[in-house]
């Protein structure tokens, strides 16, 4: 809707008189005014485009809606409030683009609650910091009203389609407590992060489930599948029994990479304290060998000095290590980056420096919110930092993985 000249000499004149800054923006200030009569005169406009006449028209007569009055609503927005006049139609039909039916905020006030949140403040300090910086007062459902419209862009992002081919994923998961019909459980987010054939990272999705299991997990890659990824070259995962499995069902050429460090963990469990320090200088030997032969020539001297004392921690790495050797076929380029869940981790850092004031969250979809702003903060990086050494890697892929790489390069 354009000024009229009536508003525009209103203005003028009213600056003319401005001599502070709430002559212009305060309660009945100059600017105020005029957003006021201009969302106003959109609101008529709309109506009447709706209902095909203008007002009081006799087109009007016996068209079956008519005008019916108006209501009160009052915005909220940077500036304060703002009361608007909504024109009404007698059939209740009248539905506003301008200013939505249940829409109780205008403008970029929306946008900073939504990062405040983002950057794990609050409800409570959320309040606090709008009625300091802009003299509002917001209930608490608003808040959660506002920053719950984020729900719906997650859900389309995490029903994106995805690439067909995908070089390196890497799949973990990050536990939290959420509240489910008056108890406290405990739940796992799962992160599928990958990198792409351009070398930039990617989130590829966010699962939220009460356990951590391979059955999960193999619903998780049916779903990659169905939203088009064909292919992943090399899969970096933890030590849940009966993942790589999933994996291979889904994606049966997929190559899989057990977290060294996570296997290192499991064995030191089974380590006298007294042992720890000796038997990790040995075991290193092992996973920083130049090759899987040299590997398993190290894997047999640990054995041999350890093998009576500590059976069970050296049977976790003979019964895993067909997954557990992948990086050994690999340049330093390809293994610094798939011998451990890093990269993923890294990521969990970053939620749990957004999530640590939510020692509870209410419900599935309050966790689901905050992770997908903390990886819309975190994905700004990625945007424009591709993976250190990555065109060196991808030379190494593109040999090793001709077939399936050469239709994207």
């Amino acid at each position: 809707m354009e000024l009229t000249e009536k508003m525009i000499e209103q203005l003028k004149a009213d600056l003319k008189t401005a001599r502070t800054y709430g002559d212009l923006m305060g309660e009945d200030g100059a600017i105020k005014k005029l957003i006021k009569s201009s969302l106003e005169g959109m609101l008529d406009a709309e109506l009447t485009e709706h209902l095909g006449y203008e007002k009081h028209s006799s087109q009007g007569k016996n068209s079956g809606n008519s005008r019916n009055g108006s209501s009160r609503k009052t915005l909220k927005n940077d500036n304060g409030e703002i009361d608007l006049t909504i024109p009404r139609d007698r059939n209740s039909t009248f539905d506003p683009v301008i200013v939505k039916k249940y829409e109780r905020t205008l403008g970029p006030i929306e946008d900073k609650i939504i990062s405040l949140y983002a950057k794990g403040m609050t409800t409570r300090d959320i309040q606090a910091h709008v009625h300091e910086m802009y003299g509002l007062d917001m209930s608490a459902p608003l808040v959660s009203q506002i920053t719950d419209k984020i729900i719906d862009l997650a859900k389309q992002w995490h029903n994106r389609p995805l690439e067909t081919v995908y070089p390196i994923v890497f799949f973990d998961a990050i536990h939290y407590k959420v509240a489910n019909e008056g108890k406290v459980t405990s739940k796992a987010a799962y992160t599928c992060l990958a990198i792409d054939i351009t070398g930039k990272k990617d989130l590829l999705g966010l699962w939220v489930a009460e356990s951590e299991g391979a059955n999960f997990w193999l619903g998780v890659m049916t779903e990659l599948k169905n939203r088009g990824v064909n292919d992943i070259l090399i899969a970096c995962v933890d030590g849940l029994k009966g993942f790589p499995e999933a994996i291979t069902t889904v994606f049966p050429q997929t190559e899989v990479q057990l977290c060294v460090i996570h296997l290192i963990r499991n064995t030191l469990k089974y380590i006298a304290g007294k042992d720890q320090k000796t038997f990790m200088r040995d075991l290193k030997t092992v996973y920083t060998a130049v090759s899987e032969e040299a590997a398993l020539l190290a894997l047999d001297t640990l054995e041999n000095t350890w093998g009576k004392k500590y059976s069970l921690s050296l049977k976790i790495w003979r019964n895993n290590w067909r997954n557990a050797s992948t990086f050994f076929k690999y340049p330093d380029e390809i293994r610094s980056m798939i011998y451990t869940t890093n990269a993923v981790e890294a990521v969990h850092r970053q939620f749990r420096k957004v999530t640590k004031s939510k020692s509870i969250f209410p419900h599935d979809d309050a966790l689901k919110k905050m992770l997908f702003l903390a990886y819309r903060d975190i994905a700004k990086k990625w945007t424009v930092m591709p993976v250190k050494n990555w065109s060196l890697a991808l030379s190494h892929l593109s040999i090793i993985f001709e077939k399936r790489l050469e239709h994207l390069l």
